[in-house]
């Protein structure tokens, strides 16, 4: 079932931004579940943007669900083309937060110590052991 899965993540995500309706945002498939008979395939999906977006670009991909099950049959030849039902997948966006709490966190770097300081000493050190051999 897994090579179906990535079959399907990857013809849905070619066919995705090829729909003409502008409801659809900036959307990538995240992953795709099918069930074992094909009857049905869960297509997971990161949308960007605000919640309304979000709302607004799955009902874009639940109207066009019909297009892309053709696009699937033409391309796969499944034995059986599944049903198409789209979930949000908050995965990316938790891992975006996770980022921000973690940069949050750590504690600021020290700026590295200047080179500069301790090659000055150096030659001071050079410039006074004056050398004296006659």
């Amino acid at each position: 079932m897994r090579r179906v899965d990535e079959a399907l993540k990857h013809v849905l995500s070619d066919a995705i931004p090829k729909l003409k309706d502008p409801r659809i945002g900036f959307v990538t498939v995240t992953g795709v579940d099918t069930t074992t008979d094909l009857a049905q395939a869960t297509v997971w999906v990161s949308v960007l943007g605000r919640d309304r977006e979000r709302e607004t670009t799955l009902r874009a991909l639940e109207h066009a669900a019909g297009a892309l099950q053709r696009t699937l049959g033409a391309e796969l030849q499944l034995r059986r083309t599944p049903r198409l039902a789209f979930a949000y997948d908050p995965a990316v966006e938790r891992g975006v937060r996770m980022t921000q709490l973690i940069d949050e966190l750590a504690p600021a770097a020290e700026p590295p110590a200047d080179e500069n300081d301790a090659d000055e000493t150096d030659a001071d050190e050079d410039a006074s052991g004056d050398d004296h051999s006659d």
